[in-house]
């Protein structure tokens, strides 16, 4: 009878095994998108209780087709070899892909998921068969800005805490709605820095990554820029020189920054040329800095911001020129921001100051940004 019963519980395990092969079920694998050959992307969610599911990619709106079993599927046309985000909406819910452990996280919660559609030839941000830098998490408490934040810290390949060696140091800092992972997570900076250094294209440098908010409860509130760069100049960076091997000289010191931190790092960088001799910002967010008086050109020929612009950097001049390195202003040609840009670069231009004008394709998103800092990053500390 022993025997019977073994037997009895073998095939009803063997039966499971079939059903849950032949049709998807709780425990059957997740499904993750499918790059297809020629770059088309197939995505699919579970959700056999679902009304409606909808496909969000790079802000485009796909509606997907409920097929057996409960499962909701969408495939692209041919898609270029990038990184792209994407989000589920079912029926009223906005979820990250269940099947895919590829997210950009966001600073309120949520997030995006990632999926990377490869090259032939590899690109910058893509993983090469190179040396690896190493990323460190730090936290630590801001008395300036009174709470609990982190930063990041990438060190270049052969890094060695040891040696009398010293790095020239870039601060790059992230957009409105991230957080200090966004340019690792999302970015993919430690990619694209490992393989410039192992072409020869970049020197090798560390990078740091800090949460880029002013006020702890207000991320827009005024005055929040020059809270979060006191704190950057008297906490990060001192914090940075303790831990790591650092090369303290203002010129082998950057600051650079996407959108919010575009703005940062400009507002930041020509405020203390003293600190920072290399500043850029791509596709920044100069609306961030308040509002200007007047139409967008008076009757003087004046920018609608030239008062607050002047307000932000009530002491810069022309003889910035010879402190600073480089000045990089870069947006893409359908930014929602590109016209604020070109507004600021008038300004620059109105009191002769020098500085490097990109233009790039591309809208207010990642995949740009990391073509700025594949581009960037090689006209460094040289």
């Amino acid at each position: 009878m022993k025997y019977f019963w073994s037997f009895i519980f073998i095939l009803i395990v063997q039966g499971s095994i079939a059903q849950t092969n032949s049709r998807p079920s709780f425990f059957s694998p997740p499904l993750p998108p499918q790059v297809q050959d020629d770059g088309a992307i197939q995505f699919r969610l579970r959700a056999p209780a679902a009304s409606k599911v909808v496909l969000i990619l790079e802000g485009k709106t796909i509606t997907m087709e409920k097929e057996k079993y409960g499962i909701w599927k969408a495939t692209t046309s041919a898609m270029e070899p990038d990184i792209y985000t994407y989000n589920f909406v079912v029926d009223s819910l906005t979820i990250t892909d269940p099947s895919n452990p590829l997210v950009k996280p966001g600073y309120f919660g949520g997030g995006q998921s990632l999926v990377v559609v490869p090259a032939k030839t590899p690109q910058s941000w893509e993983i090469q068969d190179v040396p690896h830098g190493t990323v460190t998490r730090h936290i630590y408490k801001s008395a300036i800005i009174g709470d609990q934040r982190d930063f990041f810290v990438y060190t270049p390949p052969g890094y060695d805490p040891s040696k009398k060696e010293t790095y020239p140091v870039l601060y790059l800092l992230h957009g409105i709605g991230d957080d200090a992972r966004a340019w690792t997570q999302a970015g993919y900076a430690n990619i694209i820095l490992d393989n410039l250094i192992a072409q020869g294209k970049a020197k090798p440098m560390i990078i740091v990554n800090t949460l880029g908010y002013g006020d702890a409860k207000n991320i827009v509130s005024p005055g929040a820029f020059g809270k979060f760069t006191e704190a950057l100049l008297d906490e990060v960076i001192p914090e940075v020189e303790k831990k790591y091997r650092v090369n303290p000289d203002r010129l082998q010191r950057a600051i650079a920054g996407l959108s919010m931190g575009g703005a940062e790092a400009i507002f930041g960088g020509l405020n203390h040329v003293d600190k920072f001799a290399w500043v850029a910002g791509f596709s920044s967010a100069f609306v961030m800095y308040g509002v200007g008086s007047g139409s967008f050109n008076n009757d003087n020929g004046q920018s609608a911001f030239a008062t607050i612009y002047t307000k932000n950097f009530p002491n810069l001049d022309s003889k910035v020129n010879d402190q600073l390195k480089l000045l990089w202003i870069s947006c893409g040609s359908s930014d929602f921001l590109l016209n604020s840009n070109k507004d600021f670069m008038k300004w620059l231009t109105e009191k002769n100051i020098k500085f490097k004008s990109v233009e790039t394709s591309g809208a207010h998103t990642w995949m740009v940004w990391r073509r700025n800092l594949t581009e960037l990053a090689p006209l460094l500390f040289r």
